[in-house]
Protein backbone atom coordinates (compact mmCIF):
# COMPACT_ATOMS: atom_id res chain seq x y z
CA UNK A 1 0.00 0.00 0.00
CA UNK A 2 1.46 3.36 -1.10
CA UNK A 3 2.31 6.32 1.24
CA UNK A 4 -0.83 8.98 1.18
CA UNK A 5 0.95 11.67 0.48
CA UNK A 6 -1.49 14.22 1.77
CA UNK A 7 0.43 17.47 2.42
CA UNK A 8 2.43 18.90 0.06
CA UNK A 9 6.16 20.21 1.02
CA UNK A 10 5.53 23.03 -2.07
CA UNK A 11 2.25 24.28 0.06
CA UNK A 12 3.78 23.66 3.52
CA UNK A 13 6.37 25.93 5.30
CA UNK A 14 5.24 24.67 8.60
CA UNK A 15 6.39 21.21 10.69
CA UNK A 16 4.83 19.31 13.43
CA UNK A 17 8.58 18.81 15.40
CA UNK A 18 7.28 15.54 17.16
CA UNK A 19 9.00 16.31 20.37
CA UNK A 20 6.77 19.27 20.67
CA UNK A 21 3.93 17.13 19.95
CA UNK A 22 4.58 14.76 22.34
CA UNK A 23 4.59 17.94 24.91
CA UNK A 24 0.97 18.89 23.84
CA UNK A 25 0.23 15.66 24.45
CA UNK A 26 1.82 14.68 28.10
CA UNK A 27 -0.50 18.63 28.57
CA UNK A 28 -3.51 17.03 27.49
CA UNK A 29 -3.14 13.90 29.25
CA UNK A 30 -4.39 11.38 26.95
CA UNK A 31 -3.53 8.64 29.56
CA UNK A 32 -5.52 9.81 32.35
CA UNK A 33 -7.91 7.86 34.42
CA UNK A 34 -10.96 8.43 32.75
CA UNK A 35 -10.15 5.54 30.72
CA UNK A 36 -10.86 3.59 33.95
CA UNK A 37 -14.54 4.78 34.55
CA UNK A 38 -17.45 2.95 35.05
CA UNK A 39 -19.37 0.80 32.87
CA UNK A 40 -20.71 3.91 31.49
CA UNK A 41 -17.83 5.19 29.99
CA UNK A 42 -17.15 1.51 28.52
CA UNK A 43 -20.57 1.52 27.08
CA UNK A 44 -20.04 5.29 25.14
CA UNK A 45 -16.23 4.55 24.12
CA UNK A 46 -16.02 4.11 20.01
CA UNK A 47 -12.04 4.45 19.28
CA UNK A 48 -12.08 7.12 16.95
CA UNK A 49 -10.40 6.07 14.20
CA UNK A 50 -13.37 3.45 13.25
CA UNK A 51 -16.04 5.88 14.51
CA UNK A 52 -15.36 8.19 11.30
CA UNK A 53 -16.83 7.19 7.68
CA UNK A 54 -16.14 9.09 4.84
CA UNK A 55 -17.49 9.70 1.42
CA UNK A 56 -16.28 12.97 -0.25
CA UNK A 57 -14.10 13.30 -2.78
CA UNK A 58 -10.10 12.75 -2.48
CA UNK A 59 -9.98 16.96 -2.79
CA UNK A 60 -12.55 16.91 -0.08
CA UNK A 61 -10.72 14.19 1.70
CA UNK A 62 -6.92 16.09 0.99
CA UNK A 63 -8.45 18.78 2.64
CA UNK A 64 -9.84 17.43 5.91
CA UNK A 65 -7.10 15.71 6.27
CA UNK A 66 -4.98 18.80 6.45
CA UNK A 67 -7.24 20.51 9.05
CA UNK A 68 -7.09 17.77 11.42
CA UNK A 69 -2.97 17.99 11.15
CA UNK A 70 -2.97 21.47 11.22
CA UNK A 71 -4.23 20.86 14.70
CA UNK A 72 -1.77 19.54 15.80
CA UNK A 73 1.36 21.89 17.40
CA UNK A 74 3.31 23.23 14.83
CA UNK A 75 6.67 24.96 14.45
CA UNK A 76 8.65 26.50 12.13
CA UNK A 77 11.53 25.21 9.81
CA UNK A 78 13.94 27.81 7.61
CA UNK A 79 15.64 24.48 6.03
CA UNK A 80 12.12 23.16 5.17
CA UNK A 81 12.86 19.56 6.62
CA UNK A 82 11.67 20.08 10.31
CA UNK A 83 12.99 18.66 13.49
CA UNK A 84 14.96 15.50 12.93
CA UNK A 85 13.43 12.58 15.60
CA UNK A 86 17.33 11.73 15.65
CA UNK A 87 18.15 14.03 18.08
CA UNK A 88 20.59 12.34 19.99
CA UNK A 89 21.91 8.23 20.70
CA UNK A 90 20.61 8.46 24.23
CA UNK A 91 17.58 5.96 25.32
CA UNK A 92 15.06 6.26 27.50
CA UNK A 93 16.14 4.92 31.21
CA UNK A 94 12.41 4.61 32.86
CA UNK A 95 11.41 1.20 33.11
CA UNK A 96 8.49 -0.57 34.81
CA UNK A 97 8.04 -3.97 36.96
CA UNK A 98 6.05 -4.73 33.67
CA UNK A 99 9.45 -5.15 31.86
CA UNK A 100 10.28 -8.38 33.21
CA UNK A 101 7.85 -9.97 31.14
CA UNK A 102 10.23 -9.51 28.18
CA UNK A 103 12.57 -12.16 28.10
CA UNK A 104 15.51 -12.13 25.93
CA UNK A 105 17.38 -9.79 24.13
CA UNK A 106 15.35 -7.34 22.18
CA UNK A 107 18.05 -6.63 18.92
CA UNK A 108 16.52 -9.91 17.31
CA UNK A 109 13.31 -7.61 16.67
CA UNK A 110 14.85 -4.24 16.82
CA UNK A 111 17.76 -3.85 14.14
CA UNK A 112 19.74 -1.00 15.25
CA UNK A 113 20.27 0.91 12.00
CA UNK A 114 19.35 4.49 12.63
CA UNK A 115 16.63 6.39 10.07
CA UNK A 116 15.64 10.18 9.58
CA UNK A 117 12.72 11.05 10.04
CA UNK A 118 11.35 14.71 10.14
CA UNK A 119 8.28 15.21 11.25
CA UNK A 120 4.86 14.12 12.17
CA UNK A 121 3.58 14.79 8.98
CA UNK A 122 6.36 12.12 7.54
CA UNK A 123 5.20 9.73 10.64
CA UNK A 124 1.45 10.00 9.22
CA UNK A 125 2.44 9.07 5.89
CA UNK A 126 4.34 6.29 7.53
CA UNK A 127 1.55 4.85 9.38
CA UNK A 128 -0.76 5.00 6.43
CA UNK A 129 1.55 3.18 4.13
CA UNK A 130 1.01 0.30 6.35
CA UNK A 131 0.37 -3.32 5.35
CA UNK A 132 -2.65 -3.34 8.42
CA UNK A 133 -4.37 -0.57 7.63
CA UNK A 134 -6.57 -1.16 4.55
CA UNK A 135 -7.36 -5.04 6.12
CA UNK A 136 -8.63 -2.51 9.44
CA UNK A 137 -10.99 -0.34 7.00
CA UNK A 138 -8.93 2.82 8.46
CA UNK A 139 -8.57 5.63 6.11
CA UNK A 140 -6.08 8.38 5.76
CA UNK A 141 -8.71 10.44 7.71
CA UNK A 142 -9.40 8.16 10.65
CA UNK A 143 -6.02 8.28 11.03
CA UNK A 144 -5.23 11.81 10.66
CA UNK A 145 -8.13 12.97 12.83
CA UNK A 146 -6.53 10.42 15.70
CA UNK A 147 -2.75 11.30 15.01
CA UNK A 148 -2.21 12.43 18.25
CA UNK A 149 -3.30 8.66 19.95
CA UNK A 150 -1.30 7.03 17.61
CA UNK A 151 1.85 8.86 18.88
CA UNK A 152 0.74 8.66 22.26
CA UNK A 153 0.61 5.06 22.25
CA UNK A 154 4.31 5.29 20.30
CA UNK A 155 5.48 6.64 23.30
CA UNK A 156 4.13 4.86 25.61
CA UNK A 157 5.63 1.80 23.82
CA UNK A 158 9.08 3.63 23.30
CA UNK A 159 8.74 3.94 27.62
CA UNK A 160 8.00 0.25 27.69
CA UNK A 161 10.81 -0.85 25.42
CA UNK A 162 13.35 1.75 26.78
CA UNK A 163 13.93 3.18 23.17
CA UNK A 164 14.15 7.07 22.80
CA UNK A 165 11.16 7.84 20.39
CA UNK A 166 13.28 10.63 18.62
CA UNK A 167 16.09 7.82 17.86
CA UNK A 168 13.56 5.20 16.43
CA UNK A 169 15.31 2.81 13.39
CA UNK A 170 12.68 1.97 10.36
CA UNK A 171 12.84 -1.48 11.86
CA UNK A 172 11.19 -0.22 14.74
CA UNK A 173 9.08 2.25 13.89
CA UNK A 174 7.45 -0.67 11.61
CA UNK A 175 7.12 -2.96 14.82
CA UNK A 176 5.25 -0.11 16.94
CA UNK A 177 3.16 1.68 14.31
CA UNK A 178 2.30 -1.13 11.10
CA UNK A 179 2.10 -3.75 13.93
CA UNK A 180 1.63 -3.53 17.62
CA UNK A 181 -0.54 -0.27 17.43
CA UNK A 182 -2.95 -1.32 14.49
CA UNK A 183 -3.54 -4.87 16.41
CA UNK A 184 -4.14 -2.68 19.53
CA UNK A 185 -6.78 -0.35 17.55
CA UNK A 186 -8.54 -3.44 16.00
CA UNK A 187 -8.78 -5.08 19.74
CA UNK A 188 -10.12 -1.72 21.43
CA UNK A 189 -12.82 -1.60 18.43
CA UNK A 190 -13.59 -5.63 19.55
CA UNK A 191 -13.90 -4.85 22.95
CA UNK A 192 -16.13 -1.82 21.93
CA UNK A 193 -18.33 -4.10 20.30
CA UNK A 194 -18.39 -6.64 23.35
CA UNK A 195 -19.30 -4.22 25.74
CA UNK A 196 -22.04 -2.75 23.48
CA UNK A 197 -23.70 -5.86 23.88
CA UNK A 198 -24.93 -6.07 27.24
CA UNK A 199 -27.33 -3.97 29.12
CA UNK A 200 -26.51 -1.42 32.13
CA UNK A 201 -27.60 -3.71 34.63
CA UNK A 202 -25.62 -6.47 33.47
CA UNK A 203 -22.22 -7.50 34.48
CA UNK A 204 -19.78 -7.45 31.38
CA UNK A 205 -17.70 -10.36 31.16
CA UNK A 206 -13.96 -9.38 29.92
CA UNK A 207 -13.58 -9.98 26.26
CA UNK A 208 -10.82 -13.03 25.63
CA UNK A 209 -8.79 -12.58 22.33
CA UNK A 210 -6.40 -15.40 21.29
CA UNK A 211 -3.55 -15.13 19.94
CA UNK A 212 -2.48 -17.80 17.59
CA UNK A 213 0.98 -17.96 16.09
CA UNK A 214 4.03 -20.02 15.80
CA UNK A 215 6.89 -20.15 18.28
CA UNK A 216 9.96 -17.61 17.55
CA UNK A 217 7.38 -15.22 15.69
CA UNK A 218 7.05 -12.57 18.61
CA UNK A 219 3.46 -13.14 19.28
CA UNK A 220 4.36 -13.34 23.28
CA UNK A 221 6.40 -9.86 22.84
CA UNK A 222 2.56 -8.44 20.63
CA UNK A 223 0.53 -9.41 23.70
CA UNK A 224 3.21 -7.84 26.29
CA UNK A 225 2.87 -4.87 24.06
CA UNK A 226 -0.94 -4.88 24.00
CA UNK A 227 -1.15 -5.85 27.88
CA UNK A 228 0.96 -2.39 28.72
CA UNK A 229 -0.83 -0.24 26.52
CA UNK A 230 -4.63 -1.29 27.74
CA UNK A 231 -3.15 -0.57 31.61
CA UNK A 232 -1.53 2.83 30.73
CA UNK A 233 -5.26 3.69 28.86
CA UNK A 234 -6.84 2.72 32.70
CA UNK A 235 -8.13 -0.78 31.53
CA UNK A 236 -7.66 -3.89 33.36
CA UNK A 237 -6.39 -6.93 31.75
CA UNK A 238 -4.52 -10.05 32.48
CA UNK A 239 -2.32 -12.19 30.07
CA UNK A 240 -1.88 -15.78 29.47
CA UNK A 241 -0.48 -18.74 27.48
CA UNK A 242 -1.26 -22.22 26.89
CA UNK A 243 2.19 -22.87 28.55
CA UNK A 244 0.64 -22.08 32.06
CA UNK A 245 -1.35 -24.76 31.11
CA UNK A 246 1.06 -27.72 31.28
CA UNK A 247 0.59 -30.73 33.01
CA UNK A 248 3.20 -30.94 36.43
CA UNK A 249 6.16 -32.88 35.63
CA UNK A 250 4.61 -35.78 37.27
CA UNK A 251 1.36 -35.61 34.99
CA UNK A 252 3.99 -35.25 32.05
CA UNK A 253 6.24 -38.20 33.03
CA UNK A 254 2.95 -40.24 32.93
CA UNK A 255 2.16 -38.66 29.81
CA UNK A 256 5.67 -40.42 28.28
CA UNK A 257 4.65 -43.31 29.90
CA UNK A 258 1.47 -44.09 28.69
CA UNK A 259 3.07 -43.33 24.79
CA UNK A 260 6.17 -45.31 25.05
CA UNK A 261 8.21 -44.33 21.66
CA UNK A 262 6.06 -41.13 20.51
CA UNK A 263 8.06 -38.28 20.74
CA UNK A 264 5.67 -35.46 20.18
CA UNK A 265 4.55 -36.74 23.74
CA UNK A 266 7.75 -37.10 25.60
CA UNK A 267 8.26 -33.83 25.99
CA UNK A 268 5.47 -30.76 26.87
CA UNK A 269 3.75 -28.99 23.78
CA UNK A 270 1.55 -31.08 21.53
CA UNK A 271 -1.89 -31.74 22.53
CA UNK A 272 -2.46 -34.01 25.61
CA UNK A 273 0.15 -32.18 27.98
CA UNK A 274 -1.96 -29.55 28.94
CA UNK A 275 -3.97 -29.80 32.16
CA UNK A 276 -7.54 -28.72 30.72
CA UNK A 277 -9.58 -29.06 33.77
CA UNK A 278 -7.15 -25.94 35.24
CA UNK A 279 -7.58 -24.52 31.69
CA UNK A 280 -11.44 -25.07 32.05
CA UNK A 281 -11.49 -23.61 35.69
CA UNK A 282 -8.77 -20.79 35.00
CA UNK A 283 -11.14 -19.10 31.89
CA UNK A 284 -14.51 -19.61 33.67
CA UNK A 285 -13.09 -17.87 37.29
CA UNK A 286 -11.45 -15.05 34.76
CA UNK A 287 -15.28 -14.64 32.72
CA UNK A 288 -16.57 -13.53 36.51
CA UNK A 289 -13.49 -11.22 37.08
CA UNK A 290 -16.42 -8.02 36.93
CA UNK A 291 -15.74 -6.19 39.57
CA UNK A 292 -14.00 -4.22 41.81
CA UNK A 293 -12.08 -5.89 44.69
CA UNK A 294 -12.44 -9.29 43.27
CA UNK A 295 -9.19 -10.85 42.81
CA UNK A 296 -7.59 -14.41 41.42
CA UNK A 297 -4.35 -15.84 40.81
CA UNK A 298 -3.21 -16.67 37.08
CA UNK A 299 -0.61 -19.96 36.90
CA UNK A 300 2.38 -19.81 35.46
CA UNK A 301 4.72 -22.70 34.52
CA UNK A 302 8.77 -23.07 35.19
CA UNK A 303 10.24 -23.77 32.39
CA UNK A 304 13.80 -24.44 33.78
CA UNK A 305 12.73 -27.12 36.29
CA UNK A 306 13.80 -30.41 36.69
CA UNK A 307 16.75 -29.63 34.18
CA UNK A 308 14.30 -28.02 31.54
CA UNK A 309 12.04 -30.94 31.30
CA UNK A 310 9.36 -27.77 33.36
CA UNK A 311 7.48 -28.07 36.51
CA UNK A 312 3.97 -25.81 37.30
CA UNK A 313 5.25 -22.76 39.37
CA UNK A 314 5.09 -23.01 43.17
CA UNK A 315 1.28 -20.85 43.22
CA UNK A 316 2.60 -18.50 45.37
CA UNK A 317 4.80 -16.97 42.73
CA UNK A 318 1.55 -16.75 40.45
CA UNK A 319 0.65 -13.29 39.84
CA UNK A 320 -2.27 -11.93 41.04
CA UNK A 321 -5.58 -9.77 38.67
CA UNK A 322 -8.01 -7.71 39.63
CA UNK A 323 -11.50 -7.23 38.33
CA UNK A 324 -13.09 -5.44 36.82
CA UNK A 325 -11.28 -6.34 34.09
CA UNK A 326 -11.93 -5.83 30.25
CA UNK A 327 -10.22 -7.83 28.54
CA UNK A 328 -7.86 -11.34 28.66
CA UNK A 329 -5.06 -12.12 25.67
CA UNK A 330 -4.11 -15.23 25.74
CA UNK A 331 -1.84 -16.78 23.36
CA UNK A 332 -0.20 -20.23 21.75
CA UNK A 333 1.07 -21.63 19.18
CA UNK A 334 -1.65 -24.60 18.51
CA UNK A 335 -4.10 -21.84 20.12
CA UNK A 336 -7.22 -22.62 17.55
CA UNK A 337 -5.90 -26.19 16.31
CA UNK A 338 -8.58 -28.28 15.56
CA UNK A 339 -9.17 -32.46 14.27
CA UNK A 340 -8.45 -33.16 11.41
CA UNK A 341 -9.19 -37.26 9.64
CA UNK A 342 -7.14 -39.44 10.57
CA UNK A 343 -5.49 -40.20 7.03
CA UNK A 344 -4.51 -36.53 7.14
CA UNK A 345 -2.77 -36.87 10.11
CA UNK A 346 -0.92 -40.00 9.51
CA UNK A 347 -0.15 -39.01 6.03
CA UNK A 348 2.28 -36.04 7.47
CA UNK A 349 3.19 -38.26 10.48
CA UNK A 350 1.69 -41.27 12.29
CA UNK A 351 2.72 -40.36 15.78
CA UNK A 352 0.24 -37.25 15.42
CA UNK A 353 -2.87 -39.75 15.54
CA UNK A 354 -3.12 -39.79 18.93
CA UNK A 355 -2.08 -36.21 19.12
CA UNK A 356 -4.96 -34.95 16.79
CA UNK A 357 -7.89 -37.61 19.12
CA UNK A 358 -6.52 -35.39 21.96
CA UNK A 359 -7.02 -32.31 20.37
CA UNK A 360 -11.11 -33.62 20.31
CA UNK A 361 -11.48 -32.09 24.10
CA UNK A 362 -9.14 -28.81 23.70
CA UNK A 363 -12.24 -26.72 21.94
CA UNK A 364 -13.93 -26.77 24.92
CA UNK A 365 -11.27 -26.34 26.87
CA UNK A 366 -9.64 -23.18 25.33
CA UNK A 367 -11.66 -22.09 21.98
CA UNK A 368 -14.90 -22.01 23.34
CA UNK A 369 -13.94 -18.94 25.93
CA UNK A 370 -12.32 -17.24 22.53
CA UNK A 371 -15.08 -14.51 21.30
CA UNK A 372 -12.22 -12.74 18.89
CA UNK A 373 -9.01 -13.96 17.07
CA UNK A 374 -5.81 -12.44 16.10
CA UNK A 375 -4.09 -15.47 14.02
CA UNK A 376 -0.39 -15.02 12.78
CA UNK A 377 0.52 -16.56 9.53
CA UNK A 378 3.66 -17.86 8.45
CA UNK A 379 4.65 -18.44 5.06
CA UNK A 380 7.14 -21.42 5.65
CA UNK A 381 6.95 -23.46 8.93
CA UNK A 382 10.54 -23.87 8.81
CA UNK A 383 10.59 -20.01 9.91
CA UNK A 384 10.43 -21.65 13.36
CA UNK A 385 13.72 -23.29 12.93
CA UNK A 386 15.53 -20.66 11.87
CA UNK A 387 13.87 -18.01 14.94
CA UNK A 388 14.60 -20.74 17.54
CA UNK A 389 18.33 -20.86 16.54
CA UNK A 390 18.70 -17.12 16.43
CA UNK A 391 17.22 -17.23 19.67
CA UNK A 392 19.62 -19.87 21.22
CA UNK A 393 22.58 -18.17 19.00
CA UNK A 394 21.72 -14.56 21.04
CA UNK A 395 21.59 -16.33 24.14
CA UNK A 396 25.24 -18.17 23.99
CA UNK A 397 26.61 -14.63 22.47
CA UNK A 398 25.21 -13.17 25.78
CA UNK A 399 27.18 -15.60 28.00
CA UNK A 400 23.79 -17.67 28.90
CA UNK A 401 22.64 -21.19 28.53
CA UNK A 402 21.82 -21.98 25.25
CA UNK A 403 21.13 -25.26 23.52
CA UNK A 404 23.17 -26.28 20.92
CA UNK A 405 22.21 -26.21 16.86
CA UNK A 406 21.51 -29.91 17.33
CA UNK A 407 19.66 -29.74 20.41
CA UNK A 408 17.17 -26.45 18.99
CA UNK A 409 16.74 -28.96 15.90
CA UNK A 410 15.85 -32.04 17.68
CA UNK A 411 13.49 -29.28 19.74
CA UNK A 412 11.66 -28.13 16.77
CA UNK A 413 11.35 -31.43 15.13
CA UNK A 414 8.65 -31.97 17.25
CA UNK A 415 6.60 -29.16 16.89
CA UNK A 416 6.71 -29.22 12.85
CA UNK A 417 4.68 -32.46 12.32
CA UNK A 418 1.48 -30.51 14.22
CA UNK A 419 2.23 -27.28 12.25
CA UNK A 420 2.42 -29.16 8.86
CA UNK A 421 -0.65 -30.98 9.34
CA UNK A 422 -3.07 -27.99 11.17
CA UNK A 423 -1.70 -24.72 9.90
CA UNK A 424 -3.06 -24.79 6.08
CA UNK A 425 -6.68 -25.11 7.64
CA UNK A 426 -6.47 -23.09 10.78
CA UNK A 427 -5.66 -20.25 7.99
CA UNK A 428 -8.13 -21.44 5.55
CA UNK A 429 -11.09 -21.74 7.70
CA UNK A 430 -10.10 -20.05 11.22
CA UNK A 431 -10.64 -21.60 14.42
CA UNK A 432 -13.46 -23.26 15.55
CA UNK A 433 -16.16 -21.36 16.05
CA UNK A 434 -14.57 -18.04 15.22
CA UNK A 435 -16.33 -15.52 13.46
CA UNK A 436 -15.13 -13.90 10.67
CA UNK A 437 -15.94 -10.69 11.67
CA UNK A 438 -13.80 -11.01 15.10
CA UNK A 439 -11.24 -13.05 13.21
CA UNK A 440 -8.17 -10.93 12.06
CA UNK A 441 -5.47 -12.90 10.12
CA UNK A 442 -1.60 -11.04 9.98
CA UNK A 443 0.80 -12.51 7.63
CA UNK A 444 4.56 -12.10 8.75
CA UNK A 445 7.47 -11.87 6.93
CA UNK A 446 10.81 -14.22 7.79
CA UNK A 447 11.39 -10.74 9.72
CA UNK A 448 8.43 -10.99 11.62
CA UNK A 449 6.73 -7.95 10.37
CA UNK A 450 3.26 -8.06 8.79
CA UNK A 451 3.29 -7.98 4.75
CA UNK A 452 0.52 -7.78 2.45
CA UNK A 453 -1.57 -10.29 2.05
CA UNK A 454 -4.49 -12.06 1.00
Amino acid sequence: MAAFNILSPSTTTTFYSLSSCLSNITRTNYFSNDYNNNKTFSRDFHFSLYSSQTNSSSSSSSSKTKRELSKMPTRSSKSGSGHSWIQDGSMHQNSTSRNKGIQGPLHSVFPSVPAQVSSVEDLFEFICSGPLISKLGLTSEMIAESIDKWISYGLQLCLLFKLNELYLTVPQKARFYHYYIPVFVWCEDKISKHVSQFKDSEDIPPLVIGFSAPQGCGKTTLVFALDYLFKVTGRKSAMLSIDDFYLTAEGQAKLREANPGNALLEFRGNAGSHDLPLSIETMSSLSKLTKEGMKMRLPRYDKSAYSGRGDRADPSTWPEVEGPLTVVLFEGWMLGFKPLPVEVVQAVDPQLEIINKNLEAYYDSWDKFIKAWVVIKIQDPSYVYQWRLQAEIAMREDGNPGMTNEEVKDFVSRYLPAYKAYLPTLYAEGPSGSDPENLLLIEIDEGRNPILGN
